[in-house]
C-alpha cells in the first residue's frame, strides 16, 4: 500500500508541475534537486515544491474558512490559497484555483456569512492553472471584473478549461492600485515563477492598529524550471532577481501566499482560538520565506550553470 501511495503522489506531483509550467518554465522534472538549509529549515528543490502543493487530495480538500486579520478571510483548500477581502461596496477575491474547486470556494464564502454574488473583483497570484483556471466560472457566477498583470495575459488567454475563453476585463501594470470600498491593494510585479507573477500588498486594521499585509505571488523555483539557456525566456534568472529585490523592499507584518505552506497557515490556524495575539502577524516568517526561496533559486541557478558553463 505504501508503494502504491508513493506512486500516486509522484504522479500527482508530476501532473501539478505540468499544470504550473507555462512555456519556458520546464515540464515537471521530479529529481530531488539541490539542497538548502536556512535557519534550521532544510529543503530539496522537490521537497519545497511538495511543501506547497501538499498531498494527493490537498489541492481540492477545503480548509476551514476563517478570518485572517481585519477584513481578510481565507476561503481556499489545504494547499491552494484563496483570499476574500470584504468591503462595504462588495468583495475582492484573490485566486480561483482549479475550476472544480469553485463550488467549494463559494461554500466557504457563504459559511463566513457573505454572499458569493457580492464578489466584484477577481485578482490572481500568477498564471498557473492551480491558481487561476477557475476565473471564467467565478466571473459567470458573480459578474466580477477579472484583472490581471500584463505580463501574465498571454498565459491566461491560453488557459481555457472546457474551451471557455479566459476573461480579462482590465490589464494591470506594476505598481497599479485596485480599490474597492475603502480597501486598496497594490500590484507588485515579482516575475520568475511566471512572467506576470503578482505579489499583492494592502493594509489591514485590527485592534486599533494598522498592519502591512503581503500576499506572495510565488518566489518558487519549481522542479523543471530552466534558468540557464532558456530559449523561450532568456532572462528568466534576471526576472527572479527582480522578484527578490522587490520582495525585500516590501514592509510586511502579515505574510500570506498563493500556497498556505508559504506562511505556515495550518500551524497558525491551530493557534487562533488559544492565542491572545493574532498568530498571522509574523514579520519574521515573511523574511524566512523570502530567504528560503532565494537560497533555493541560487542553488538551482548554480547547479544549472555548472552543468552548462558556456551559459555564463
Amino acid at each position: 500500500m505504501k508503494a502504491i501511495a508513493t506512486t500516486i503522489l509522484a504522479c500527482l506531483l508530476a501532473a501539478t508541475a505540468q499544470a504550473q509550467q507555462p512555456a519556458g518554465r520546464g515540464r515537471g522534472n521530479q529529481e530531488p534537486g539541490p539542497t538548502i538549509t536556512v535557519r534550521g529549515h532544510t529543503f530539496t528543490q522537490l521537497s519545497l515544491f511538495q511543501r506547497n502543493v501538499g498531498g494527493p487530495d490537498d489541492m481540492t480538500t477545503p480548509f476551514p474558512p476563517h478570518k485572517v486579520i481585519g477584513n481578510i478571510y481565507y476561503v481556499g483548500t489545504k494547499s491552494l490559497a484563496v483570499f476574500l477581502i470584504v468591503t462595504p461596496q462588495g468583495h475582492i477575491l484573490i485566486n480561483s484555483t482549479y475550476e472544480r474547486n469553485v463550488p467549494g470556494i463559494q461554500k466557504a464564502v457563504e459559511q463566513l456569512g457573505f454572499k458569493f454574488s457580492d464578489v466584484k473583483i477577481l485578482l490572481g497570484s500568477h498564471a498557473h492553472g492551480d491558481h487561476q483556471e477557475g476565473d471564467a466560472l467565478v466571473k459567470s457566477l458573480t459578474g466580477a471584473q477579472v484583472m490581471a498583470m500584463a505580463e501574465d495575459v498571454p498565459a491566461l488567454e491560453a488557459m481555457k478549461p472546457g474551451g471557455k475563453p479566459h476573461p480579462i476585463d482590465k490589464v494591470l501594470h506594476d505598481g497599479e492600485s485596485v480599490t474597492l470600498g475603502g480597501t486598496t491593494l497594490v500590484a507588485h510585479l515579482t516575475p520568475g515563477h511566471s512572467r506576470g507573477c503578482t505579489t499583492w500588498t494592502l493594509k489591514a486594521e485590527e485592534g486599533g492598529k494598522s498592519y502591512d499585509v503581503v500576499i506572495i505571488g510565488s518566489f518558487g523555483t519549481n522542479p523543471g524550471f530552466k534558468l540557464v539557456n532558456n530559449a523561450e525566456t532568456p532572462r528568466i534568472a534576471d526576472e527572479f532577481e527582480r522578484a527578490f529585490k522587490v520582495a525585500r523592499s516590501l514592509k510586511c507584518d502579515v505574510p500570506l501566499g498563493s500556497h498556505p505552506g508559504m506562511y505556515n497557515m495550518t500551524e497558525k490556524y491551530s493557534k487562533l482560538a488559544s492565542s491572545a495575539a493574532n498568530p498571522f502577524i509574523d514579520p519574521a516568517g515573511y523574511l524566512l520565506e523570502v530567504d528560503i526561496d532565494e537560497a533555493m533559486f541560487r542553488a538551482v541557478l548554480a547547479e544549472q550553470r555548472n552543468a552548462a558553463p558556456s551559459a555564463r
